[in-house]
C-alpha cells in the first residue's frame, strides 16, 4: 500500500491527462502541440540539466550503464523472438517491437525522485540519457530498414540524442552552469515531468488491436516482468547497491515510451498499434511498478 501511494500522484496525472483529452474539449491539435513541446524542448532540457549538473565518473557509472544496456538489448532480442505470435507485416512488427525495450523516462524520473530524492533523479536521468541513443538507434534502424527513412538523418535530428550528448560533454568538461541558467533549466525540467505525464495519459488508447492477442500479452510481459527480473539479476551480478541497484530495476520496469508512437508515425509505421501497446503497458505498470517498488523497499529495509 505504501508503494502504491508513492506512485499514486504520478499515475493520477496520467489519468488526468486521459480525462482532459476526452472531456475538456481541447482538441487533438492541442495535445499534439503538448507532445511536440515536451519532446523537442522540455524533455531535452530535463536530460541536459540532469547530466550537465552531475559529475559523471565513467568508472563508477560503468556497471549501471552495462546493466541498463544489457537489459535493453535483452528486451529487443526477446521482442524479436515473439514475432510468430504477432501475426503482423514487417513494418508493423518493427513499429511494435519498440515497446519491448523502450522506456518512459517521464515516469522513470518521477518514480526515481520519490524513491531516491535528488540522487535518484540524477541516477535515473543519467541512465535514461545514456540509453536514449541506443534505444533510438535500434528503433530507427529497424523502421528505416523496412521504410524509406535514413537512419543517419533520423539520429542526427533526434533532440533526445542531441541533448544527451551535449549534457555528457558539458559534464565531462568540468564546467559549471552559470547561475541564471540553473533555475531556468530546472523550471523547464519540472514542466517536462508534469506535462510529460499528462501527455502520456492523453495518448492512451482503448479498443481492439490488430494482430495476435497473444503477441500483445507477450510484449507486455517482456517489458514489465521479464526485464525487471533480468535487471535484478544483472544488478546483483555487477555488484550494484543502494540507489544504483534500485535505478537499474526501476529503469527495466518502466512502461513503453510515448516517443515510440511519435517515431512510428514520423517514419510511416503502425502508429495506432504502437499507441495501443503503450497504453496497455502504462495501465499495467500501475500494478507491476507498485510490486517492484515494494520489493526494492523491502530489500533496502
Amino acid at each position: 500500500m505504501q508503494s502504491f501511494l508513492l506512485l499514486l500522484p504520478d499515475f493520477a496525472l496520467i489519468a488526468l491527462g486521459g480525462l482532459l483529452r476526452r472531456h475538456a474539449g481541447l482538441g487533438e491539435a492541442f495535445w499534439q502541440g503538448v507532445e511536440k513541446l515536451v519532446y523537442f524542448v522540455l524533455f531535452p532540457a530535463l536530460l541536459f540539466n540532469a547530466l550537465a549538473r552531475t559529475r559523471i565518473d565513467p568508472g563508477s557509472f560503468a556497471p549501471l550503464f552495462a546493466v541498463g544496456l544489457l537489459t535493453m538489448l535483452s528486451g529487443l532480442l526477446l521482442g524479436l523472438l515473439g514475432r510468430p505470435l504477432m501475426g503482423l507485416g514487417a513494418m508493423a512488427f518493427a513499429s511494435r517491437v519498440q515497446c519491448a525495450y523502450r522506456f518512459n523516462t517521464y515516469i522513470g524520473i518521477a518514480v526515481a525522485g520519490k524513491l531516491g530524492g535528488a540522487a535518484g533523479v540524477a541516477a535515473m536521468g543519467a541512465l535514461c540519457g545514456a540509453m536514449v541513443p541506443f534505444a533510438n538507434m535500434a528503433a530507427v534502424g529497424m523502421l528505416a530498414h523496412h521504410g524509406q527513412a535514413s537512419l543517419g538523418r533520423e539520429l542526427v535530428r533526434n533532440p533526445l540524442i542531441i541533448a544527451t550528448l551535449a549534457g555528457v560533454a558539458f559534464s565531462l568538461s568540468g564546467a559549471s552552469l552559470p547561475e541564471p541558467a540553473l533555475p531556468f533549466l530546472q523550471r523547464l525540467a519540472d514542466a517536462a515531468v508534469t506535462l510529460g505525464l499528462l501527455a502520456v495519459g492523453a495518448a492512451l488508447r482503448v479498443g481492439r488491436s490488430e494482430g495476435g492477442r497473444l503477441g500483445v500479452v507477450y510484449l507486455c510481459a517482456v517489458k514489465l516482468v521479464a526485464l525487471p527480473m533480468l535487471a535484478w539479476g544483472l544488478a546483483t551480478l555487477f555488484g550494484l547497491t543502494g540507489t544504483a541497484f534500485a535505478t537499474a530495476v526501476l529503469f527495466a520496469a518502466l512502461p513503453s515510451a510515448s516517443s515510440a508512437y511519435i517515431l512510428a508515425m514520423r517514419m510511416g509505421g503502425d502508429g495506432p498499434g504502437v499507441a495501443w501497446l503503450i497504453s496497455a503497458t502504462t495501465v499495467a505498470a500501475a500494478l507491476t511498478l507498485t510490486v517492484w517498488l515494494a520489493l526494492l523497499t523491502g530489500r533496502a529495509a
